[in-house]
């Protein structure tokens, strides 16, 4: 075989191969997903352990009001992971420390998660979230009358864990978690960006079952495969 044929081989293969993986089918369950969000006051949002995206405020902004949006691809059946964080000035849980309106915070998070092919919905926010909450602050509502309020002294106590080793793995067994608690919108008032959003009738607040000393919480759902 001449060099010229053999040139000539190697593009036909190369040629076969390109058009082989072109036809090669998608992965089983693989699909493209819009997510629309609104949380009191910050969230990441994770696709198993795979980050999606953030809120795009950080946390220490006070009145941090706004909705997220984004478009992501990942394999059924889902694993949605939120954490989601109410704003707190420290481990007292109070916003405003030593300001005349001090007080404790409240939370709440509301989302959708659409098929961006089809438009079908495929999961929203509602008492089928396991959540767990990894900060509760202060244990005692009188806290936020005391003048000089300090974290970890009565009536100033809280509760604080570190996250559990692997929770956003698709197999973790969050069974022990608590259900979310659901809200109405007038418990949870929310405010600039929610209403940016046409929210589907389904999707509802939640948060775990205190609006107001639950500060971070880890939110799981899995989703099956759409039939």
């Amino acid at each position: 075989m001449t060099t010229h044929h053999r040139r000539i081989l190697s593009f036909v293969v190369a040629a076969l191969l390109l058009v082989a993986c072109s036809r090669a089918p998608q992965p089983a369950g693989a699909g493209r997903f819009r997510a629309e969000i609104w949380v009191d006051n910050w969230f990441a949002l994770y696709a198993g352990e795979k980050l999606i995206g953030e809120d795009s405020v950080p946390i220490m902004t006070e009145r941090s009001f706004n909705a997220e949006v984004f478009a992501f691809d990942a394999d059924y059946p889902l694993t949605l992971n939120f954490v989601v964080k109410d704003f707190k000035e420290n481990d007292t849980g109070l916003e405003y420390v030593g300001k005349p309106n001090q007080q404790l915070g409240d939370g709440g998070a509301i989302a959708q998660f659409t098929d961006s092919t089809t438009g079908a919905l495929v999961a929203v926010t509602n008492e089928d979230w396991r959540c767990l909450v990894i900060h509760d602050a202060p244990l005692d509502p009188g806290c936020a009358n005391e003048r000089a309020p300090v974290a970890g002294q009565s009536p100033c106590l809280f509760d604080s864990q570190p996250e559990p080793a692997g929770w956003k793995a698709p197999g973790f067994d969050d069974s022990a978690w608590p259900h979310a608690v659901v809200y109405g919108a007038a418990e949870v008032g929310p405010k600039d960006g929610y209403n940016q959003i046409s929210w589907r009738p389904a999707a509802k607040f939640i948060w775990g079952p205190n609006l107001k000393t639950n500060n971070t919480l880890l939110c799981r759902l899995a989703v099956a495969a759409q039939k």
